[in-house]
């Protein structure tokens, strides 16, 4: 099918795969694959995970693209080319990438507070007024502040998209991930050389089969969602890309290649986060959840001591930052591309800046509630405390303890799998398998096939019961 070129479209290989890694690249390699590791089973939770990503989340992102550059289109006009009934899919993907925005928007707005206030403290202007749990709380709970980081990050966002896919996307992404990459390296280096950094390593890469056997069923769910969120599947950010990418592109490399640096980076920070935790703060540190990013990891920079330890911090921050931009760059395009392409087929004109606007003010509307309840430190304004007042004896549940946990039940537990699942379906039964591998200029295989009739389902179905068990336990 024709593509739109004046859509746009990636200039390069390269910057299409630098945006392609920054979207997969987010919060989850540097702050919840390390911790969610450690927890299930350590090396024996990387052993399941990279099953996965081999035989579900490799074919599923090569599908993606396929479809999104076979198509010339992103999410729902995607969908709906390929089989008119299922537009549907598309949408789920618009709905969970501006959801995770919304709350991406809080939790980057408080890694630019930590990441200037790390700078302030290296001039000597006292950027923190405490460390440790104390700044965390007072922070997090001046709603005002809070909202006001988060608007900032979301702007941010938007401005980047305004300039569009080569200049904008691809130009943004091409320069910060490599200078991510490089950071990230040179801190894994420096905890490295500490005394105590063994320890960390024994608790996240030392395989303990016996967890794995008496939790299987978790840590598959477990990893298999990590893995999802990771590499943005089901969120049609692939599918916009693809249809962003020329067609002397091969997908099937470029899928390898991104599932293989997302992989790296995940574990560069588990080499990273929990050695450093248990180097420079002991066996008191808060290895998992919000604390482990913005309580354990600003005493770790504190516990260096002076400056030097002040300049890590920043620079671990900035790495944070960098990660969570480019994944938000990329949920938000999957919004703004859907309108553009609606526009284009009415033979409107595309009018992509008035759009980022737009969809950039959503997701800052949408960021609120997360940042008043203040991902639920404000136990009055949670939504268990608001439902209360409709119905007083519901239950404490993890999807009613926050905003935060409100809305990545909705995305994580909920759409993401279920669209998979749909995709896959799709790919395996609808449209067939031939479809992808012809416009990826592969040979059909049958242990292709067999991943998106049989395989991707079923872990897509045990994800989506795991998970949505988990929130309602």
């Amino acid at each position: 099918m024709e593509q739109h070129h004046h859509r746009g479209n990636f200039g390069s290989s390269i910057g299409f795969l630098m945006a392609a890694i920054g979207s997969a690249v987010g919060l989850g390699n540097l702050w919840g694959f390390p911790y969610k590791m450690g927890a299930n089973g350590g090396a024996a939770f990387l052993i399941v995970y990279l099953v996965l990503i081999v035989a579900v989340g490799f074919p599923v992102l090569m599908g993606e693209i396929a479809i999104g550059r076979k198509t010339g289109r992103s999410a729902v006009g995607a969908f709906r080319r390929m089989d008119g009934r299922f537009p549907l899919v598309g949408y789920m993907g618009v709905i969970s990438g501006t959801v995770v925005v919304a709350y991406y928007s809080v939790l980057g707005g408080l890694c630019l507070r930590y990441c200037f206030g790390f700078l302030l403290e290296f001039l000597g202007l006292n950027g923190f007024s405490a460390t440790g749990a104390a700044f965390f709380e007072s922070f997090s709970q001046s709603t005002g502040a809070l909202i006001v980081c988060s608007g900032l990050f979301a702007g941010i966002t938007g401005l980047i998209l305004a300039g569009g896919v080569q200049k904008g996307i691809e130009k943004f992404s091409s320069v910060v991930m490599p200078l991510l990459f490089v950071m990230l390296v040179a801190l894994v280096v420096y905890i490295a050389r500490q005394p105590g950094a063994a320890e960390g390593y024994r608790f996240v890469f030392s395989p303990d089969f016996t967890y794995l056997k008496e939790n299987f069923f978790s840590v598959v769910t477990t990893a298999a969602g990590q893995m999802f969120f990771s590499l943005s599947l089901a969120m049609g950010v692939m599918v916009a890309y693809g249809s962003y990418l020329s067609k002397e592109e091969n997908i099937a490399r470029d899928a390898a290649v991104v599932c293989g640096a997302d992989t790296l980076i995940a574990i560069l920070a588990g080499s990273l986060v929990i050695p450093a935790a248990i180097t420079f703060v002991g066996p008191d540190a808060h290895l998992s959840g919000m604390k482990l990013l913005f309580v354990t990891m600003h005493e770790v920079f504190y516990n260096i001591g002076g400056k030097f330890g002040l300049l890590l911090g920043f620079f671990f921050f900035l790495v944070v930052i960098i990660a969570a931009f480019t994944s938000s760059v990329s949920l938000l395009e999957v919004s703004i591309s859907c309108i553009v392409d609606r526009r284009i087929d009415r033979h409107q004109p595309p009018k992509r800046r008035t759009v980022a606007l737009a969809c950039t003010v959503l997701v800052f509307v949408m960021s609120l509630p997360v940042a008043l309840d203040a991902v639920g430190l404000i136990e009055g304004r949670t939504p268990l405390a608001l439902l209360r007042h409709l119905f007083a004896s519901l239950p404490a549940q993890t999807w009613n303890g926050s905003f935060l946990d409100l809305y990545d039940m909705l995305t994580a537990s909920c759409l993401m799998p279920l669209g998979a699942l749909l995709t896959s379906l799709l790919i395996g039964w609808r449209y067939g398998t031939k479809t992808i591998t012809d416009e990826c200029g592969i040979r059909e295989n049958r242990l292709l096939t067999i991943c998106y009739k049989v395989i991707v389902p079923i872990v897509m179905l045990v994800v989506l019961y795991g998970q949505i068990r988990s929130f309602f336990g």
